[in-house]
């Protein structure tokens, strides 16, 4: 085998070397142009139409398939010559420096295996962003497309619209009207507890000092007034609020 003499392998890593210092370049070069699509397009929505990115989509996409390809194909060629390296360092010759070897050959895998895990990584992020604008390139069409028709469709769907937006505020003022009256239930609850508890008490003293039990027949009288009076303005408030929702 002519890769039998150390020329031989000195000249395959100097070519995967070469190729490990163009590929880590285009790489860069890459993320670089993935990074300011996804930005330039984000920020182009964000400022408005008025506004366009220093290269068009289309350019974009070019350059970015173009150094894709590229860097595809230099893959390629230092996954070559990574297996040359290998069918190097299992000839006979090369038995006494296999070591050696076999640390150069682990080495120039493992960038191989970096660049080739990075570049996936990046191309798989572009392609999720651009199938996201073309989503959103779709979308605004449509409804572009549609805000071009005629005014009494225009006009309907502003009705629709503000009906809907109606229906959502009477939807909201309902549920926080459900839950006052939920909350203002259970800190009666409560309060009804803390009150049957003293009650017991005042009774426990009551029945000791018959002078105090008048008294607390009073109390409970005036107290069972004022608890109809209250349950009767929180009816009427939520009757209220409830009417005002539907109106």
């Amino acid at each position: 085998m002519a890769g039998g003499n150390s020329n031989y392998w000195e000249d395959l890593r100097k070519q995967a070397r070469q190729l490990e210092t163009e590929l880590d370049l285009k790489l860069v070069s890459f993320s670089k142009l993935c990074t300011s699509y996804g930005a330039s397009h984000d920020d182009h929505r964000g400022r408005g139409s008025d506004t366009t990115p220093l290269l068009s989509s289309s350019s974009q996409d070019r350059m970015l398939d173009t150094l894709g390809v590229e860097i595809e194909q230099l893959l390629a060629k230092l996954t070559s010559v990574n297996d040359r390296m290998a069918e190097y360092t299992n000839t006979p010759s090369v038995t006494s420096l296999n070591a050696a070897v076999m640390h150069t050959l682990q080495r120039h895998r493992d960038i191989l295996q970096d660049y080739t895990h990075e570049f996936q990584k990046t191309k798989g992020n572009f392609l999720a962003v651009r199938e996201r604008e073309d989503l959103l390139g779709s979308l605004k069409k449509e409804i572009e497309t549609y805000k071009s028709g005629t005014g009494v469709n225009n006009r309907r769907t502003e009705l629709f619209l503000k009906e809907n937006e109606h229906l959502r505020n009477s939807d909201r003022l309902i549920d926080d009207t459900i839950s006052i009256a939920m909350a203002t239930k259970e800190n009666m609850t409560s309060q009804r507890g803390m009150l049957k508890s003293i009650q017991s008490r005042v009774n426990s003293l009551a029945n000791r000092f018959p002078a105090v039990n008048s008294l607390i027949q009073r109390i409970n009288l005036r107290k069972r007034r004022d608890s109809f009076v209250l349950g009767g303005v929180i009816g009427i408030c939520t009757i209220l609020l409830l009417l005002y929702a539907f109106h």
